[in-house]
């Protein structure tokens, strides 16, 4: 029996981070390490389709539909749901996530 994929959408905020990651590698002079970086980030977040539950519960709400992967610098926030996964948050691993 084969398991149905989950649809990936992304959050205004995560697309957002997304930007803000290209445009900060652009501006130190390096913008094929922000390039690769978000190529890493994107794998990471298309194995979710057929992976949802891999990620971690995050530690700061300890509830199971919002998860995360840890990538290096950047953790992947994502909100889980029977059919689908969004992407919340792309940010830096050290920060803590704040929810509006």
């Amino acid at each position: 029996m084969s398991r149905k994929r989950c649809q990936i959408t992304f959050a205004a905020s995560a697309v957002r981070d997304l930007s803000g990651i290209r445009e900060w590698y652009a501006e130190q002079h390096v913008p094929e390490v922000g390039e690769r970086l978000l190529g890493e980030v994107m794998s990471q977040v298309e194995r979710l389709a057929d992976f949802p539950d891999s990620g971690r519960m995050v530690p700061e709400f300890g509830v199971a539909h919002l998860r995360e992967i840890i990538h290096p610098p950047f953790r992947i926030v994502y909100r889980r749901d029977d059919l689908w996964v969004r992407i919340v948050r792309v940010w830096r691993s050290e920060r803590l996530l704040k929810l509006l």
